[in-house]
């Protein structure tokens, strides 16, 4: 096991996708300390930014102790290993993730797990903008695993999503799923405006309050519980509604239908 401790506060981004398991796997410490990073537009080696030292401890793989908010694309495209972050995590975390399992102990920044293809992600705190969604103007997002936040998600997280899991404990922003096609997104508590807009198949389940539901669902049932994966299931009852019928879409949004009385008035009827 490797373990990183920052030497300093970084003032600037740090931009070290070689922070890896699957680069450090068979490189002694002295190799791993020459691996280059970037710091604002300045070209580093690892070792002139962080403490380097090695356990005889297996797993997980690295460890990165203090602060890494501005510590970029730690395990960027990883397929092996573990990565333990006791501190923030900084942008683009677990970038086009195929495999292995991160873990946050504080917060995440934008991006993480972008374009996900496999793996684990938990964040023990708050995820910020873009939770496993790709970047604006590409269609290419999350594909599989799965990613679970104990605390809240920003705006625009879930977009474009391809297939895997995301869970979000606590409250997540706007335009959450945005345009989904597949994969299933939980969240615990409420949800913001704009929710699922644009969808075209997959499900977004919400078991808090919604800031409002978009004209382009229709009602389509009252359901007592649903199916998450294969290792969680949301206790309702859940307002279903079928959309984004805007797309032709296919998707379902499933909404609790206790924490949600002003939605009585408008959908009970047509039930």
């Amino acid at each position: 096991m490797i373990v990183l401790t920052p030497l300093k506060n970084f003032q600037f981004p740090v931009h070290a996708e070689c922070i890896s398991p699957d680069v450090f796997q068979g490189k002694s410490v002295k190799e791993i300390a020459s691996l280059t990073v970037w710091e604002g537009n300045k070209k580093k080696k690892l070792g002139d930014l962080f403490k380097i030292e090695e356990t005889s401890a297996e797993t997980p793989s690295i460890i990165i102790n203090s602060d890494a908010s501005e510590v970029r694309r730690v395990g960027q495209g990883m397929k092996n290993g573990e990565i333990v972050i006791n501190g923030n995590a900084g942008m683009h975390l677990g970038e086009k993730m195929a495999g292995g399992k991160i873990t946050v102990n504080g917060n995440a920044n934008g991006w993480t797990g972008s374009s996900m293809k496999n793996g684990l992600i938990e964040i023990h705190g708050d995820a910020s903008d873009y939770l496993a969604s790709p970047y604006r103007g590409s269609t290419e997002g999350m594909r599989g695993g799965k990613i679970v936040v104990d605390g809240n998600v920003g705006s625009d997280s879930g977009c474009y999503l391809r297939g895997g899991v995301i869970i979000v404990k606590g409250n997540a922003g706007p335009f959450m799923g945005f345009h989904i096609s597949k994969g299933a997104i939980y969240v615990e508590k409420n949800a913001g405006n704009r929710l699922g807009a644009s969808m075209t198949g997959g499900k977004i389940v919400v078991s808090g309050s919604v800031d409002e539901l978009m004209p382009t669902f229709t009602i389509d049932g009252v359901k007592g519980k649903v199916k998450i994966d294969d290792t969680l299931k949301a206790e309702g009852p859940f307002y279903v509604f079928l959309g984004d019928l805007a797309e032709n879409g296919n998707g379902k949004l499933f909404v609790s239908q206790p924490a949600n009385p002003q939605l009585s008035a408008i959908y009970d009827k047509y039930l």
